[in-house]
């Protein structure tokens, strides 16, 4: 009976240990995306970047810190960064290339489908991470509120460096620390988000003609409607989701009953 008993225990024992020692290897998991040493040092790329940036910006009339917005077309690989001038409006600070993107063109559908997103997110603090093995990353904030009314599901779906990606956007090591820095210095001013739109290319007649009779044909005209209120406005447009759709208006316009979550 003693030898049961203690077989019983050494086997509780055994099973309590295997747990723990998963729950540990999730939680370093987690926190180590956010929190562990990355590799790159964000104090060392603000002293490389930032006298640079301050200096292409103001020959532009732009300011650091001024609020950003960030638009990605996945056909042409590029990834715009807009900076808002101090009269109001939108303008075009500099485009980088993309090094690589996962999948095709279209939107992410689920978990492990290797797609990079295509819609409307927005990006706050929180989601920065100067402490990624990509060397500077922010999370998109896949899936927002349209992928979820979609059932779409997925997580840390990011822009980072190292020109490395499975289902996110990769820029090289140089371009993200531009990117990185112009974000964070936005935060650092009290601006609480920016905006990054992902299309899946120049949203044009022609490009969408181009592309007619695709399964996304709907979804693209809808992503168009954003896009050609930021290039009629030079101002992003709020983002709401209705009836499975994204409702885009005017930034000056607020519409009623509808999810404004900005996409979140």
């Amino acid at each position: 009976m003693i030898r049961r008993l203690r077989g019983h225990a050494a086997i509780c024992i055994a099973i309590a240990l295997v747990a723990l020692s998963s729950l540990t290897a999730t939680a370093h998991l987690l926190w180590g995306r956010y929190s562990l040493p990355g590799s790159a040092s964000l104090s060392d790329v603000e002293a490389r970047v930032l006298p640079r940036l301050q200096r292409d910006l103001s020959a532009m009339g732009l300011l650091l810190g001024s609020p950003v917005h960030i638009r990605i077309f996945k056909e042409s690989s590029e990834l715009e960064m807009w900076v808002r001038k101090q009269q109001g409006g939108y303008e075009l600070f500099k485009s980088y290339p993309i090094c690589s993107y996962s999948g095709t063109l279209g939107p992410k559908l689920k978990e492990g489908d290797r797609q990079s997103p295509e819609g409307f997110y927005t990006v706050t603090p929180e989601q920065m991470n100067p402490n990624s093995s990509y060397h500077l990353s922010f999370n998109l904030g896949f899936p927002n509120a349209f992928d979820r009314s979609h059932h779409r599901t997925g997580s840390y779906l990011m822009v980072h460096g190292n020109c490395l990606s499975i289902g996110c956007y990769a820029m090289t090591d140089a371009g993200i620390e531009e990117i990185y820095v112009l974000a964070n210095e936005s935060f650092k001013k009290g601006h609480g988000s920016f905006d990054v739109h992902v299309f899946p290319f120049k949203m044009t007649e022609d490009n969408l003609q181009r592309h007619s009779g695709s399964e996304w044909e709907d979804f693209w005209r809808n992503l168009k409607e954003g896009s050609d209120i930021f290039e009629e406005t030079l101002s992003p447009p709020i983002i709401g989701v209705k009836a499975g759709r994204y409702d885009i208006n005017p930034s000056w316009k607020t519409p009623p009953d509808v999810d404004t979550g900005r996409g979140t």
